[in-house]
């Protein structure tokens, strides 16, 4: 008579790796939604985005929806 066992690995915990990451993208999301007045686009286009605030404009209606002021 043959017997097999079956053994039964589980893992129940979040990796540490993907808590980092989607920390990190939270933090970010918040910091542009939240707070970017022109700081992400003026490396690339300089002083320039400070004037037009591309991210504050197409994030405006969400900023007063989560509560931030801007103006």
């Amino acid at each position: 008579m043959s017997f097999s066992k079956e053994i039964t690995i589980s893992k129940s915990s979040v990796p540490k790796v993907a808590l980092l990451v989607l920390a990190t993208i939270f933090a970010f999301g918040i910091f542009e939604v939240g707070f970017d007045q022109g700081q992400l686009f003026s490396i690339v286009f300089g002083e320039q985005a400070y004037a037009d605030m591309y991210i504050h404009e197409l994030t405006h209606d969400m900023r007063h929806a989560a509560g931030f002021p801007c103006h």
